[in-house]
């Protein structure tokens, strides 16, 4: 996390009663997706609340190259750049099959027409060309880590 992201996130933790603030929890910032286009329009549906989940490859967290994603966890999120737009609070995470992925689940995510149709081609594609990467062969029945959040700061 840089000093502006720091700060963001201090004059946030400050406005909050002191048994909140000093709660023990991860705090990461970072931006959504692999693309500046991409991480604009994420930043953009968080802060209008169409988008209020996210997903990654289990396989990320089980190669120790993230964090597992925990509830309760504040990320500061922000543009390509890594200019704050907002701090958003996991309030859930859960793990499922590629094609176990609810039409809900990718409304939540909010981006493109909001359909299981549309997420699951655009999902595919993103996790095929990040499994093509790491020598792995993307199929129906790859884990997946779903997370919920809320903007609790903009």
């Amino acid at each position: 996390m840089n000093k502006i992201q720091e700060k963001y996130l201090r004059v946030y933790l400050e406005s909050l009663p002191p048994e909140q603030a000093n709660r023990p929890r991860n705090m990461i910032a970072d931006y959504f997706c692999a693309d500046e286009e991409n991480a604009s329009i994420c930043a953009d549906l968080i802060l209008k609340g169409e988008k209020t989940a996210t997903c990654s490859m289990k396989y990320w967290y089980e190669s120790g190259l993230e964090l597992m994603p925990e509830v309760g966890t504040l990320q500061v999120v922000t543009d390509w750049y890594g200019n704050p737009t907002s701090i958003i609070e996991t309030t859930d995470v859960s793990e499922c099959k590629f094609s176990e992925v609810t039409a809900e689940f990718a409304s939540a995510e909010g981006e493109g027409d909001k359909s299981l149709a549309w997420w699951r081609k655009t999902h595919w594609d993103f996790f095929s060309a990040e499994c093509e990467e790491q020598g792995l062969e993307p199929d129906d029945n790859m884990i997946l880590v779903l997370e919920r959040f809320r903007v609790v700061y903009s």
